[in-house]
Formats: C-alpha cells, structure tokens, sequence
C-alpha cells in the first residue's frame, strides 16, 4: 500500500488574521500547501486528505478540489469542535480547535495505509516528503510504527513573534528519545533562541532538533490516539485553550517501546505564522521558481 499524505489545514490562524491555508503566495496564485502537494506527487503519494473546517469547504473545493482531482485523488474530512468521543461534550466558551492529533484523528476513516502528517502553511522542501515518503512505502502496516523528519530548530524560526515546535532529543543512533511541545518559542538577537514556560524564559542554542509536524505512522496509531484523547479530555478538557497535538502522540508511540528513527532535513524550511511573514515565503518561493526548482505554474 503506498503512503497518504494528511494535510492540515483546519487551524483558525489567529496571530496571521486570515485564513492562511488558501491565501496565494506563488506566480500564479499558488498557496504554500500546492507546492507541498506538488513535492508529495513527485514523492511518490497517489493520495491526499484534507483536514478542513465545514465554514471553508465551498472555498476548499473551488481552491483545491478542482485544480487537483486530475493529479492526485483528493479526500476531505471535517475538524469540528463537537467530534468528540461519547460522553463528552464542548465546554461553554470553547472556540480554539482541539489541536493537531485531533485534526489527524478525524482523518481516520479515509486511511488504512501508512500516513504522513504536513500543515497547509509550511514549506518543507521535496527530499523532505522524499524521504518520508520512501521510509513509510517500508513500513508493515499490521504493526504499530512510526518515523519523524526533524529540522533545526535555528531554520524554523520567525522573525515576527513566537512559533509552536516539537523540541527532540535524539539519540547517536538517529532515534527519538523525547519530543516535548513548546508553544512560545522566540528567535533571539544575534542567534539562538529562547522558549516562555510558566513565566521562566530557558535558553535554547538554535541548533536542537525541532518538529515541524512532518512525521509519519501506520495506520495502528488511530487505535492509540483515540486512548490517549479520552485521556486528554479527562484531564484536560475544561480547559479552554488546551490542545491534543500531535508531537505527544509520537512521544507515547515511543513510550510503547517502538523505536522511531529521526530523518534529518537539511533543506531550509520556511512558513507563515504572522502576516509579516508573507513578503519573505513569496520571495523564498519566487527564487525557487526562478532557480528551476518548480515550474512558474504547478498546475499548468
């Protein structure tokens, strides 16, 4: 069974201010996520699911579902607040989606093959969906597994305000030993950066080994993700912002005692946090165009 490729493209984008996931950043008005698409085609994924909100499918289908259907089969699933298992319900006041892993569960009815995992407003580059793809086509989807493409950290960073990353420790022989979520990390003046938690400010050098959300499993994670939700929603789930990401699902698939090598990108990331961010993923994208990398319009 060859890999899918999930995308995630439900976040609400609140510190960008608009709908990021189909804004027009290419020559010829493509998004960030096309070329991610298109990388993934040249990898090697015959199909593709969408993580979506229900507010943005008529948008989704004219964007994405039209330009697409002829290149790769294109699927979509629905991240809504209420898909929750039974017995739980949203909490009064709650607005902010329930994260990462959560979006990927809702993915689960469309999948029964090993997947790879991208948000819609990164670039990661085509060895990087190359290799991913590549290390999951050898994968037995009978058995639980799992694989990460770890970037550093230094090349992840925006210049406007603060990232969310998956911080990694890896072992000499490549493999994961811990992935821990940090949500306010800042690049600082003159290199390095540092990440806020409960008002302490801890220092990081730039060069540790980050998540970027590009990771894969097989199918079996599904039966995993939706223990560990219950749990979440347990412990977690009056809280209004808290979130069920995704990194923690890789961390307790490690904890199960599969061994998870870490693949490391050389390739330069780049995405959109802030609208500030935008001017400098256009130009990042139109130098690629211009050095041959893609063509002036992907879908031609």
């Amino acid at each position: 069974m060859k890999p899918t490729l999930i995308v995630l493209a439900a976040g609400l984008g609140s510190r960008y201010g608009s709908l990021k996931q189909i804004d027009k950043f290419g020559p010829s008005d493509e998004t960030i996520v096309d070329y991610a698409i298109y990388d993934a085609i040249e990898a090697g994924f015959e199909k593709i699911v969408f993580v979506i909100r229900k507010s943005i499918e008529q948008e989704f289908q004219e964007i994405f579902v039209k330009k697409l259907r002829s290149k790769v089969k294109i699927e979509y699933v629905f991240q809504e607040l209420d898909v929750l298992p039974e017995g739980f319900k949203v909490p009064e006041g709650r607005e902010k989606p329930w994260g990462t892993a959560h979006a990927v569960m809702t993915a689960a009815e469309k999948i029964d093959e090993p997947f790879a995992i991208v948000n819609a407003d990164d670039f990661y580059g085509r060895d990087s969906l190359k290799a991913i793809f590549n290390h999951l086509s050898g994968l037995n989807n009978d058995v639980l597994d799992a694989c990460l493409i770890g970037f550093i950290l230094e090349n992840t960073l925006s210049e406007h305000g603060r990232v969310s990353r998956g911080i990694c420790k890896v072992s000499d022989q490549g493999m994961l030993e811990e992935i821990v979520e940090r949500t306010h990390i800042y690049k600082k003046e003159g290199g390095g950066a540092y990440y806020e938690e409960n008002n302490e400010k801890v220092d990081l050098t730039g060069k540790e080994i980050v998540s970027m959300n590009l990771m894969g499993f097989t199918s079996k994670v599904f039966e995993l993700m939706q223990d560990q939700f219950v749990e979440f929603l347990n412990n977690q789930g009056t809280e209004l912002k808290s979130e069920y990401f995704i990194p923690s699902v890789l961390d307790h698939v490690r904890k199960t005692g599969v061994k998870i090598p870490v693949l490391i990108s050389t390739e330069q990331w780049f995405g959109v946090t802030y609208q500030d961010d935008k001017p400098i993923a256009r130009q990042n994208l139109l130098d690629l165009v211009a050095s041959g990398v893609y063509p002036e319009n992907l879908w031609k």
